[in-house]
C-alpha cells in the first residue's frame, strides 16, 4: 500500500480543513510537508502533518 501523508493548513484565512498526499512511487526520505503547498490558499508555511 502506498504511503499516505495527512496534512492540515493552519492559515487563519484558509478554508481547507485537511487533505491527503498519496505517494504512488518511492519518495526520497528528505521529502516532507514543507515541500508541498496548500491546494486552496497556495501557502506552505502553515502546513503541518496530522499524526494518527
Amino acid at each position: 500500500m502506498p504511503a499516505t501523508l495527512e496534512v492540515r493548513c493552519t492559515a487563519d484565512t484558509c478554508e481547507m480543513d485537511m487533505f491527503e498526499l498519496h505517494y504512488t512511487y518511492e519518495m526520497p526520505d528528505e521529502v516532507g510537508v514543507s515541500d508541498f503547498v496548500c491546494p486552496y490558499c497556495k501557502a506552505n508555511e502553515p502546513l503541518e502533518a496530522i499524526e494518527l
